[in-house]
């Protein structure tokens, strides 16, 4: 992941649409960092105010003028580019939903799967979540160059917005019918919750269906990544056989 340092550099890095991933910003700083600060928000950034001394171990001497930006190891895509890679196979929309992702292996990991079980596309929150960073794009042995990868600032309007264009949004969780016993052949968006947390209560009250996996040892729940594997296989089985 490519840092930025400076107020100057980090600004004009916003303004001209650059994927940044966060800013951290040093505490007390303020005037051109408040500014900065203004226009990440605007921009749905989000921003950490952490110690002078953290600040000077990023920037590893740069004259980092109290400010230091991460951009992305990679450009992201939107829902509309993920929805016109589906159209231009000639498919029902496939699409993971990451609620909340916060492991960089993890992301990887599910982009790897995704592409080679064909799904057309990754959602992930522009907050509280891991983006496009290096692990990610080296975990996920060069998925992240052929799967769109879209970064929202609301995953519960996003899901709004698939269902109103058609999809069927499936949560992976606790309490649901067993996966292999629910037909998913037609436009879906398969939801996976954050590592420990699950997916959140307003995410999944906008899904249609909640799909669970049967858990035969002591243990009760699989890996993030290793659940959005079997979910995609299985929506690949499904429509394989169709």
């Amino acid at each position: 992941m490519a840092k930025i340092a400076g107020r100057n550099p980090v600004t004009e890095a916003i303004r001209a649409g650059r994927p940044i991933d966060r800013i951290l910003v040093q505490e007390g700083a303020g005037g051109a960092a408040d500014r900065v600060k203004k226009l990440a928000k605007e921009n749905g950034i989000p921003v950490e105010i952490v110690p002078k001394r953290d600040i000077d171990k990023l920037a590893a001497g740069e004259n980092h003028q109290g400010i230091v930006a991460f951009a992305s190891s990679h450009d992201y895509a939107s829902v509309d580019d993920i929805l016109a890679a589906a159209d231009k196979k000639g498919e029902a929309p496939f699409i993971v939903v990451l609620d909340g992702i916060e492991d960089p292996h993890n992301l990887g990991a599910v982009l790897r799967s995704a592409e080679c079980a064909g799904a057309h596309g990754v959602i992930i929150p522009k907050r509280n979540a891991c983006g496009l960073t290096e692990t990610v794009a080296k975990t996920s042995a060069g998925a992240v160059e052929y799967v769109p990868c879209a970064r929202v600032t609301n995953i519960a309007r996003t899901l709004e917005d698939l269902k109103e264009r058609g999809i069927w949004v499936y949560a992976c969780d606790m309490d649901g019918k067993t996966y292999y016993k629910q037909d998913m052949t037609g436009p879906c968006a398969i939801v996976i919750g954050a590592e420990g947390k699950g997916i959140s209560r307003l995410v999944k009250e906008k899904c249609d269906f909640t799909v669970s996996m049967p858990l035969m040892g002591k243990i009760q729940s699989l890996n993030a990544s290793n659940a959005a594997c079997v979910l995609m296989y299985e929506i690949r089985r499904q429509r394989d056989e169709k």
